[in-house]
């Protein structure tokens, strides 16, 4: 997964790497239209697709404004995955779904390409490691333990009294916003309001119609719902929710309840 788009030779680059190393190395795109530099997107994005491949999957993430500073390489083993990533923080929601069993810094030149260029250590550095590693190579070989990693530093969903405090954390490609509360969340406060139905308000609009899917409401109708991922979506019928709201990643989200 990466920010490098598809127009370029940055993506085959990677590919050829990895298939040089080990021919036999069977290469899945997550996906390369992370928006440039956007680790929080990165982040989710990968969150949300990770737990659907087989264990002992490697996963190559190269979301990297960093590139060629002093920040590490990171390699991280968990209980059914790999993750070779910069050390910015783009891993910090996978990271928190995995048992971690070792964190290492990739540092063994010796499986590097012999040619190195500071602007591009996905291609030069990150895919030559992942290509060993698929080969077997362990991952004490790649450089030392670490103790921590860098983690994004966001705000926390909270239920304050009857309402539910949160953020627009991701917007897809048809507009519709993710946001970072818990769907389970809204049972805990159906508890607390009886019988109230819900009131979601962003960027000063008031959403009311709290459904089970998109067609559920007429075209151009926002509405909200229990999202794929697990956590409250805002969307319109047919439409962009993130255009008809002109809301953005980050906006504030609160749901709360109005009497029936």
């Amino acid at each position: 997964m990466t920010d490098f788009g598809e127009d370029d030779f940055f993506v085959a680059s990677l590919k050829g790497v990895i298939l040089k190393i080990n021919p036999s190395a069977r290469i899945v795109d997550i996906t390369h239209r992370i928006p440039s530099f956007n680790l929080e997107a990165a982040s989710f994005v990968l969150s949300s697709s990770f737990r659907y491949f087989p264990p002992q999957t490697i996963f190559l993430v190269v979301v990297d404004p960093g590139v060629g500073s002093a920040r590490k390489i990171l390699l991280a083993e968990t209980r059914n995955y790999y993750f070779i990533a910069p050390d910015n923080g783009v891993l910090t929601l996978a990271l928190e779904e995995e048992k971690v069993d070792q964190l290492r810094e990739v540092t063994n030149d010796k499986y590097f390409l012999p040619e190195q260029s500071r602007t591009f250590e996905g291609r030069d550095k990150m895919a030559p490691v992942t290509a060993w590693l698929s080969r077997g190579t362990s991952c004490e070989e790649f450089g030392p333990e670490l103790i921590s990693y860098e983690k994004l530093r966001a705000e926390k969903p909270q239920i304050k009294g009857r309402e539910i405090f949160g953020s627009v954390l991701y917007e897809d490609k048809f507009g519709n916003l993710i946001t970072n509360i818990p769907s389970g969340w809204l049972n805990r406060l159906q508890e607390k309001a009886g019988k109230a139905r819900f009131i979601l308000s962003v960027k000063g609009h008031k959403i009311s119609s709290f459904v089970q899917s998109y067609s559920s409401v007429k075209k151009g109708e926002l509405l909200f719902l229990a999202g794929s991922v697990g956590t409250v979506e805002i969307a319109a019928g047919q439409k962009s929710a993130a255009k008809k709201l002109k809301a953005k990643v980050g906006d504030e989200v609160r749901i709360g309840v109005k009497d029936r």
